[in-house]
C-alpha cells in the first residue's frame, strides 16, 4: 500500500501510538505526524537530550482537538516498570529514545549501553508482553562498522567500531530473536544522517548540518573533515516518518525482524553540502561571513533502500527540501 493511501486509512481509523523519544527531534517530528492524521499518541522521554520545548512545538503546530489526542508522561525507558505501564493498551510502538552519538559512548559506553540495550530490551519486553501489535526502533548505519562496501546492503554489515555501535547491533539481534522465538512483530530503521526541523545544533554531539548552520549563523569557524570530498547520505526527517509510519502499518510478513536502510539513497559530499547551506542562508539573510577551514579526517558513507522499497512500499519524499 502506497503512504498517501495509508495516510487517508489512519485518518479514518484511529489507533493508539507510541512514540518514545518524543522531545527528541525526530521523536516530536513522529508525534506531528500522527496527530495530524487524526492518531492518539502516547509519549515517553526523561530529556536527557530532548527538549521541553519540543513538546510545545508539536502543540503549536496541530489543531487544539488533534493536541487532546496527545499524552505525555515523563520517564526512563531503564525502568521496566515504567516500560510495562506505559505501553498498555497500546497498538504500535515506536521506538526512538536511546542515547545517540558516537563519541558520546566512547566518553561513557556503560551509560550508552544502559539507555540502548537495558532500555531497549525493556521496552521490547514490555511491548510483547502487553500483546502490542507491531515494535518499530531506530537502528543506526553505524551497524556497518569497518565494511568498505558502497552501497551499503543490510545483509551485509562489517565490524562495528564503537559502543553506540554495538547498542544499535545488540538490539537488531534481540529484534530477530523475539520474533523466533514469540513471533513478536518487529522492524527496524537504520538511519543515515537525518536532518530537518527541531534538530538541535548545540552541544559536543550535535549532527554536521544543523551545527555548520549554527556555526554560519554565529559567525564561528567551520571545519570541514578531510578534503571535503568524502560523501555522505543526508536524509531529511520528513522521509524517517513515512518510514516509521509504513513499518508500523505494514501487513507483509516478510516485512518483520529485519532492519532496513532508512535514507535518500545517494552521495553528497561535504564541500557541495556546505555550498548549498552557505547559498541558501544568503539567500535569505544578509551579511554572513566566510569563515571555513579543514583537516585530514577521512569518511565515507552511501546506502540503497531497495529491501526497504520492496517490503514497505518507501518511497523518498522531497517536498520541503
Amino acid at each position: 500500500m502506497k503512504y498517501n493511501n495509508v495516510k487517508e486509512e489512519l485518518k479514518h481509523n484511529q489507533k493508539t501510538w507510541l512514540v518514545t523519544g518524543v522531545a527528541g527531534f525526530i521523536g516530536s517530528n513522529l508525534a506531528e505526524a500522527l496527530l495530524k492524521l487524526n492518531q492518539k499518541v502516547i509519549s515517553l522521554d526523561n530529556f536527557a537530550t530532548g527538549h521541553r520545548y519540543n513538546l510545545d512545538h508539536i502543540k503549536n503546530s496541530v489543531s487544539p482537538q488533534e493536541w487532546e489526542n496527545f499524552t505525555f508522561v515523563e520517564g526512563d525507558i531503564t525502568n521496566y516498570d515504567t516500560c510495562k505501564s506505559i505501553t498498555k493498551d497500546v497498538d504500535i510502538v515506536l521506538h526512538q529514545a536511546a542515547l545517540g552519538s558516537v563519541p558520546r559512548s566512547i566518553d561513557n559506553p556503560v551509560v550508552s549501553n544502559n539507555a540502548n540495550v537495558t532500555g531497549f530490551l525493556n521496552m521490547l519486553t514490555a511491548a510483547k508482553d502487553n500483546d502490542v501489535k507491531r515494535f518499530v526502533y531506530a537502528s543506526s548505519s553505524s551497524v556497518y562498522g569497518d565494511s568498505q562496501e558502497l552501497p551499503k546492503v543490510e545483509e551485509r554489515t562489517g565490524n562495528v567500531l564503537s559502543p553506540y555501535a554495538v547498542t544499535k547491533a545488540v538490539n537488531e539481534l534481540y529484534m530477530e530473536v523475539f520474533y523466533k522465538c514469540y513471533e513478536f512483530e518487529s522492524i527496524g530503521l537504520r538511519y543515515f544522517n537525518v536532518f530537518g526541523k527541531r534538530q538541535d545544533p548545540n552541544g559536543a554531539y550535535a549532527a554536521v548540518m544543523p551545527k555548520w548552520i549554527g556555526q554560519i549563523l554565529n559567525g564561528e569557524d567551520l571545519y570541514i573533515n578531510g578534503d571535503g570530498e568524502t560523501s555522505r547520505d543526508f536524509t531529511y526527517i520528513d522521509n524517517v516518518v513515512q518510514a516509521n509510519i509504513m513499518a508500523g502499518m505494514t501487513t507483509n510478513a516478510d516485512a518483520f525482524a529485519k532492519a532496513y536502510n532508512t535514507a535518500a539513497g545517494g552521495r553528497e559530499t561535504l564541500n557541495n553540502l556546505y555550498q548549498a547551506i552557505t547559498k541558501g542562508l544568503k539567500n535569505n539573510l544578509s551579511g554572513l561571513p566566510n569563515h571555513l577551514h579543514q583537516y585530514q579526517l577521512p569518511y565515507n558513507s552511501t546506502e540503497q533502500h531497495n529491501r526497504l522499497l520492496a517490503n514497505l512500499c518507501y518511497r523518498l519524499s522531497c517536498d520541503s527540501l
